[in-house]
């Protein structure tokens, strides 16, 4: 069916999917297309709020077009209604309404601690002596152990998940190590099957469940394993709405808990593109189950691991899962630096409290790949944007990629994230009990005071304004203080009400606590 919906004079509406932020908020002078039907990239919701206090809301995916002040929606049952009287009341009632909080509490390592992981260190060759040099540099150069993650590449191959014997001939001294140094060990985990050889026979039919052979995996409506289209190539994949199939795939992960010594599970794709003909080979897909249901099982699955982390999630609000922002490049446009803040505001607006930025430096691995220019400014400048969300992660070893004293600024980045951290865990609390996002635009705090348009700083929680720079050779930032006093980092006060020129050079990022 189609709906239509106007904007109201003035209105501006927040929604969709979180890898569009930098195109939020949507007026009347937006143009804007999407298909969530067929493809939902990184946090997608079926929903809409605004600065009016409306919301629209559908159970399903549907497809959308804003243009001339209109939503012109395709899909089932989509609602508009009036359920508040600004944003952040839209979405406390959006919230009760259709997401509620749920789930168990993170492990506060997520949140205390930094994140490292291997992507752009190594891409797809990492070794278990690379790795280790990798921890002992972390440490050597004035970092705090914290989650690493090896990424793509560490397994024999995909859908059998045991460690490489060349590049990790002992896996189990590995993770030891790791943790006497005082790391938590994930790794990478896809949905996807390589659907050839004798070790996929061996493997599913004759070692795991022969009596489901001829159900597991992804099928077409003839009954066959359907081969999919990922950024690898073609696979088979496991169809976690099947319980043969998690029970499969949770056998291969338990075992590298209990055997290896891994902690938990960076579990990448599974978009709906993954599961629709779109992206199928040997197609129809079979209909028992619709795209965004196979991706809410794959997301559900990997919340039975204490660590775990998701990247591209279909109607994920609500629930208490670690949420990663989708790749970002190494630059100051262009899906860089630049949408980092405007991203993770829609994440906080979706639903996703628990929010980690791309890879400091980006995790584009093709900028390594082709060995293109360091700029160690940009380096600088998102170490500190990620400083004061929730959560930061390291990849690119920055002592590596930069000189010792653009170094000495990313630790004081990495510093300030770990003297924050009583701070953020005190609205990670909050967030378990309201579901309200922990990192926020001045729009949600300051409702009616003219901020729908601040894209480049943000709040933690009520209290903590953050405006880093994301402008290539800026040494001064406009920074808009709502009503109140506030006091910088150096103690400094400042009337509230105004925009201030504030000085931050390479080495400063500006941010204010509130005077009660």
């Amino acid at each position: 069916m189609q709906y239509k919906f106007t904007m109201l004079p003035g209105e501006y509406w927040w929604g969709g999917s979180s890898i569009d932020g930098g195109l939020n908020p949507f007026t009347a002078a937006s143009d804007f297309e999407a298909e969530f039907r067929v493809e939902a990239r990184n946090q997608t919701m079926p929903m809409f709020i605004s600065s009016l206090g409306r919301c629209i809301w559908s159970e399903e995916p549907f497809a959308v077009r804003i243009q001339n002040g209109e939503f012109i929606m395709e899909g089932e049952d989509i609602t508009l209604e009036t359920v508040g009287t600004d944003l952040p009341t839209a979405y406390r009632a959006a919230q009760a309404l259709h997401f509620p909080p749920q789930g168990d509490e993170l492990p506060e390592e997520f949140f205390s601690k930094p994140q490292y992981n291997t992507w752009m260190q190594f891409t797809y060759e990492p070794t278990q002596e690379g790795v280790l040099k990798y921890a002992h540099d972390i440490i050597d150069n004035g970092f705090a152990p914290g989650i690493l993650i090896i990424d793509e590449g560490w397994q024999l191959e995909y859908g059998s998940w045991e460690f490489d014997p060349v590049k990790f001939p002992n896996p189990r001294a590995m993770a030891d190590e790791l943790h006497e140094m005082g790391f938590i060990l994930m790794v990478w985990v896809t949905p996807s099957v390589r659907p050839d050889g004798i070790r996929f026979v061996k493997k599913f039919y004759q070692w795991f469940n022969p009596e489901h052979y001829n159900e597991m995996f992804l099928r077409n409506e003839a009954g066959k394993i359907v081969l999919s289209r990922w950024w690898n190539g073609y696979s088979a994949s496991f169809d976690l709405t099947k319980e043969c199939d998690a029970a499969v795939l949770d056998a291969q992960l338990t075992a590298l808990m209990r055997d290896c010594g891994v902690d938990g599970f960076k579990l990448d794709g599974g978009r709906l593109a993954h599961w629709t003909n779109m992206e199928a080979l040997n197609g129809p897909v079979d209909t028992s189950h619709t795209p965004a249901q196979r991706n809410i099982a794959w997301n559900d699955f990997g919340t039975r691991y204490r660590f775990h982390e998701y990247k591209d999630t279909f109607k994920g609000g609500g629930k208490r899962v670690i949420q990663r922002m989708a790749d970002r490049n190494h630059s100051w446009d262009r899906d860089g630096l630049n949408t980092l803040i405007p991203n993770a505001i829609v994440q906080g607006l979706l639903g996703h409290p628990f929010i980690c930025p791309d890879m400091i430096g980006g995790g584009s691995w093709i900028h390594r790949d082709l060995k293109r220019p360091i700029d160690q400014e940009l380096f600088v400048r998102m170490a500190q944007c990620s400083a004061l969300f929730p959560m930061m992660q390291f990849s690119w070893a920055p002592w590596e990629a930069v000189d010792d004293e653009h170094l000495g600024y990313i630790r004081e980045a990495h510093d300030l994230h770990i003297r924050f951290a009583d701070t953020t865990m005190a609205l990670v609390r909050d967030a378990y009990r309201t579901g309200e996002p922990i990192l926020r635009s001045l729009a949600y705090n300051y409702p009616g005071c003219d901020y729908e348009e601040v894209k480049d700083q943000f709040m933690l929680g009520e209290n903590i304004l953050v405006a880093p720079v994301i402008v290539k050779g800026e040494t001064v930032k406009m920074v808009h203080l709502p009503e109140g006093t506030w006091v910088d980092a150096n103690g400094q006060e400042f009337a509230g009400g105004q925009t201030l020129a504030y000085p931050a050079g390479i080495n400063v990022l500006p941010w204010f606590t509130k005077k009660k």
